[in-house]
Parts: structure tokens; C-alpha cells; sequence
């Protein structure tokens, strides 16, 4: 009985202990969740939204993007296995963006065959350069003409002056007009000392036949054409051959080229070329070259390359961009790789393409490559890529700032590390303690000293871009006029080569700005230079706000200065006005 009683205990005892195994594990408690494995993934969970559109921004939820309204759509994730210098896109921001790649392969020119473009501007022919100085010592009492681009003939009056040394000569002509019979030597001799002062003899013997002396005396032109510089101002006492005028017969004139070093031996002297300017697009003008200069530019890496361009008809104005092409055999090299402008992004120290790695996915790895010189719209690499690599022609900037955004290496951004996002940015959230900071790894260097008259000028240039936001032409012309001054101004003896090619490009753009639409093309390149400059500023007076536009510049993107973290894009007219955003906080 006892046994059976011991039996009936143990085979409870392992019933329950296989119910435990069987059915415990599952089990749970009143008001405890179920964990599975699919609820383990959902928990671990942390997709972030971006905009197709405005990359920098990061929401972690779905909505719309307070920029420019679009869904958000998945931010990329699961880039595991790509290098720092890769990173990977969705299709639908590839196609949203107008991303548009090509095979890296040989390229003539731009017209497609072995013909050479060269791009260069106007400028007046300084063998028909003229100076009208002063012969004398004396106060300009009256300028008669005093601005630039003023037409000027021969004999003309142009300017009256008081001279006490002239005074003193009549004097002297005078006296010696009563002793010419018996003095006829010094007589002569006092005449030519007048003569040498430029008066003629009408003027001399006027003198002697009215016996007055003249306090005031009129300068004339010697030479017909248009005043480029005017050197002194009325009440400026000058001394003898001082200029007052500077004087240029522009019936002739010359464009000027620059030239790379691989395109130089494909010029000679007593070539023809073809002549294409801006204003007159349709039009093109034969013309020899003149002059091919024999020393290379160590800024530039250039040589001038100089025709004479018949100009009575008064078409080219000095300052005219212009395009020459030059046809014939040239010696062009089939392992040259030649690739459009528009691929390649330049920092200042680096030149840099985006190159697609995978061929079933929109996989892209940045690429540092060396420039070897610009034919037209293309551009020859020395190295850095080969033959049938496929490489990002158009939204290139839209790559680099994913690129910035997902921590990976950029162009501003040797290192890598992550950057404030535009969530980040919009609701005042810091960024984590390795984001970007674009001041450690400077493309550029400047003084202090420069910085602040640098901040002090670029109040002219923001002055001007909000003209181009109200689409005021005038207002831009004369804006563009002060900001070309004041950034002339600034010292350049401390600049380095690339600071000073930042600088001088930005004051050419300035110089440069036509009509409304042509001032927005130069828009684009001066803001390429101006942002280079102060995204590499220390401390700038007041914060300055880096935005950016993918639709402009032809959908290829441009970026500008603000002192507002609001958008006004000057880029368009009233219609997309906000359209744009922050990529950047200079402070």
C-alpha cells in the first residue's frame, strides 16, 4: 500500500514537472506583454524620415518636411559594409534629385571634335592707350571732361589751369619781344621754352599782339577716343607730366584667352580663331592670333592668348566674357580623361568627383582627382580615375550633402562625423560631440585683420542679395558696383595663392553682373567663392547663415549668405521665394 502510495506521489511530481517545461516558458502573468521575436526587432526600432528633396532633414516619424511640404519618405540604413569614402541613396532620392551619371571616357572639346575652346573677356588695346598729362606745373582751375567712358577728338578742350610758371614765361615772352632785333636768339629761345609747354603758335603770338598775360590756360586733347580713367579732380595741384586723363581708341581691341598647359602646344602665332561673346551669342567673329604668351602664370597655370578684334561699329566693351575655338588638327591624346565641369567640386586644395561603385545599386564613393587644365565646359584629369568608371554629373552637391549628413567624408569634411541635422537644427537640439567642425579642417587661412574687413564688406554683398530677392535690376547693378569696391579694398598681401584666386574671382563676379538673368548666373559662382571665404572665418561679427537651393543653377543646386535663418532665395522670382534651407550655421 505504502508503495503504491510512493508511486502515485512520484508520477505527480513528474507530471508537474513536465507541464513546467512544456507549457511554463510560455506562460505569463496578468498585464504582462507577450515579447516574441518580431516584437524584439520592433522595440530595437529606430528608423529616422527624411525628405527626398532637403536631405538634412531628420524627423523620427513620418510627416511632412516643414520645408517644402513633400512626404518623408525612410532615411537610408543598414550602410554596413561601405567604406567612409562611400554611401548609398534610395532610388527615389537618386530620381527626385535628378541625379545623371556618365562613363568616364576621352573628349575632344565641347563642339565634339579636335577643335580647342578657350574662354577669356575684352579688354582695351593698350597700344592704342593714350595719357593726357599735365606740361606744366599748376592748379586745375576747371575739368572739362571728368568720367570714365566720356568720348573725347583731338583739340578738345579738356581741362584749364593756373600755372605760376606760365605766368612767369608770358612775362618773359614779353620783355623779350622788345629786344627780338637785338636779342633775336633769346627771343627764340623763350618762344620754344613756350612751345615746349605745348602751346602753339597762334597761341604765343596772341600774347604779344594783346600784350596781356594769361592767368588761366587750357589744356587740349592730343589724340581722339574714350576716357578709361580720370586721374585728378579740380583744385588738384599737378606737377609737370602728371596724368590728368587716361585715353583708349577703342576701334580696335583685344580678347584675351587663358590657356592650359597641355593646350599650348596646339597655338601658334598667325592661327585663326573664332570669336563668340555673350551679348551677341549668335555671332561669330574671324580673328588671327596675335600674340601667345611665353611665360606660364604660376597662380593660373595659364598663358595669355591674345587676338585684335576690329571694333568700329563699337560691339565689344571692355569687360565682355567671350569664348574663342580654334579648329584643325590639334594633338589630342586618347588616354586623356576628360570629364564634364559640372562633375567635379573644387575646395580650394582639392579637386573632387563622385564615382558610382555598383552597378545594380546607387552606391557612390567620393574621389579625389587631380585636374590637369579646362577646355570649354570639360574638364582633363591628370589622375584619380579611369576608363569606363561611371561618375555623378549633375546633382554631384546633393550627393556630398547626404554624404555630410550621414557622418561620412565630404568635400568640406576631411574626417568625416556626423553634422546637426535639420530637425536638429529647427527645434535648437545639439548635435553629439563629434559632429562636423568645418574650422579643423580649413581649405583656407586667413588673418585676422582680413577677417574683419572681410565681415565689414560683406555687408555690401548682402545688401545685394536682397536686391536679387526683390528682383530689383537696378538695385543689383548699383549694389553690385559697391560690393566690387569695397571687396577690392580689402588687403591681399597676407592672402596665400588660393585665398587670393577666392578673392579676386568673387570681386570679377562682382564686375561681371549684366542683366537680371545673367546676374543670376554670376550669382552662382560669386557664391561659391564668397561661402569658401567664410565658412574658413574664426569668428564672424554675427552669425551667418550657409543656404542652399537644389532647383537652382539649372537643378544642379547653388548655395548663398544670409543673416536670416529664414529662406529668401535670390535665386527666383516672388513664386519660390522660401524654396531653399539651412545646410550650414557660421557662428
Amino acid at each position: 500500500m505504502k508503495k503504491n502510495v510512493l508511486y502515485l506521489v512520484a508520477a505527480v511530481f513528474v507530471g508537474l514537472l513536465c507541464g513546467y517545461f512544456i507549457f511554463g516558458t510560455n506562460s505569463t502573468a496578468p498585464g504582462e506583454k507577450v515579447h516574441n521575436d518580431h516584437d524584439h526587432e520592433e522595440v530595437g526600432s529606430s528608423e529616422m524620415w527624411t525628405c527626398s528633396m532637403h536631405p538634412q532633414i531628420m524627423q523620427p516619424e513620418p510627416g511632412d518636411c516643414p520645408i517644402c511640404g513633400m512626404d518623408l519618405i525612410p532615411a537610408e540604413t543598414g550602410a554596413d559594409g561601405l567604406s567612409p569614402n562611400e554611401i548609398k541613396m534610395t532610388e527615389n532620392a537618386i530620381a527626385l534629385a535628378n541625379i545623371q551619371t556618365t562613363i568616364v571616357g576621352s573628349v575632344a572639346g565641347e563642339s565634339g571634335d579636335n577643335s580647342i575652346l578657350l574662354s577669356g573677356k575684352i579688354v582695351p588695346n593698350d597700344e592704342n592707350n593714350a595719357v593726357q598729362a599735365s606740361y606744366f606745373d599748376g592748379r586745375l582751375e576747371r575739368l572739362h571732361v571728368n568720367y570714365e567712358g566720356q568720348k573725347i577728338q583731338k583739340g578738345q578742350l579738356l581741362a584749364t589751369i593756373y600755372s605760376p610758371d606760365l605766368v612767369a614765361a608770358q612775362q618773359e615772352l614779353l620783355t623779350t619781344a622788345t629786344l627780338k632785333e637785338s636779342q633775336p636768339a633769346l627771343y627764340e629761345a623763350v618762344r620754344n621754352k613756350l612751345k615746349l609747354w605745348k602751346l602753339s603758335d597762334a597761341q604765343i603770338t596772341a600774347i604779344e599782339t594783346t600784350g596781356k598775360v594769361k592767368d588761366n590756360f587750357p589744356i587740349y586733347a592730343t589724340v581722339t577716343g574714350t576716357v578709361t580713367e580720370v586721374t585728378a579732380r579740380e583744385g588738384d595741384y599737378v606737377k609737370q607730366g602728371q596724368p590728368i586723363l587716361k585715353v583708349s581708341n577703342l576701334t580696335t581691341v583685344w580678347a584675351e584667352f587663358d590657356a592650359y598647359e597641355n593646350q599650348i602646344p596646339s597655338l601658334k602665332v598667325g592661327q585663326k580663331i573664332k570669336v563668340v561673346s555673350n551679348a551677341y551669342a549668335a555671332k561669330e567673329f574671324e580673328a588671327i592670333i596675335s600674340f601667345v604668351d611665353p611665360i606660364l602664370s604660376n597662380a593660373t597655370r595659364t598663358v595669355i592668348v591674345r587676338t585684335i578684334l576690329k571694333n568700329t561699329d563699337d560691339l565689344f566693351k571692355p569687360g565682355m566674357f567671350v569664348t574663342g575655338k580654334i579648329s584643325g588638327d590639334t594633338n589630342h591624346n586618347e588616354e586623356v580623361i576628360t570629364v564634364p565641369a559640372s562633375a567635379v567640386m573644387w575646395t580650394g586644395e582639392r579637386s573632387l568627383v563622385y564615382v558610382k561603385t555598383s552597378v545594380d545599386q546607387p552606391i557612390f564613393e567620393m574621389r579625389e582627382v587631380k585636374i590637369n587644365g579646362r577646355n570649354g565646359e570639360n574638364i582633363t584629369i591628370a589622375n584619380g580615375l579611369q576608363h569606363g568608371e561611371e561618375i555623378v554629373t549633375n546633382g554631384t552637391f546633393t550627393i556630398d550633402a547626404a554624404a555630410q549628413l550621414q557622418g561620412k567624408k565630404s568635400m568640406m569634411n576631411k574626417m568625416g562625423g556626423r553634422v546637426m541635422t535639420g530637425h536638429e537644427h529647427h527645434t535648437g537640439v545639439e548635435a553629439t560631440s563629434n559632429k562636423t567642425d568645418t574650422s579643423s579642417h580649413s581649405a583656407l587661412e586667413f588673418s585676422i585683420s582680413f577677417q574683419d574687413n572681410f565681415s565689414k564688406a560683406l555687408h555690401t554683398y548682402l545688401e545685394m542679395k536682397d536686391a536679387f530677392v526683390s528682383g530689383n535690376n537696378q538695385q543689383i547693378t548699383s549694389s553690385a558696383k559697391k560690393a566690387a569696391a569695397a571687396f577690392e579694398s580689402l588687403p591681399e598681401k597676407d592672402l596665400g595663392k588660393l585665398e587670393k584666386e577666392h578673392l579676386e574671382k568673387s570681386i570679377d563676379m562682382f564686375s561681371a553682373i549684366g542683366n537680371l538673368e545673367q546676374q543670376r548666373e554670376h550669382l552662382v559662382v560669386l557664391n561659391e567663392h564668397i561661402v569658401a571665404i567664410a565658412m574658413n572665418l574664426k569668428s564672424p561679427a554675427e552669425n551667418l547663415y550657409v543656404q542652399r537651393c537644389p532647383m537652382a543653377n539649372n537643378n544642379q543646386g547653388a548655395v548663398w549668405l544670409s543673416l536670416d535663418e529664414e529662406i529668401r532665395n535670390p535665386y527666383f522670382d516672388s513664386g519660390m521665394l522660401t524654396c531653399g534651407s539651412v545646410v550650414q550655421v557660421i557662428q
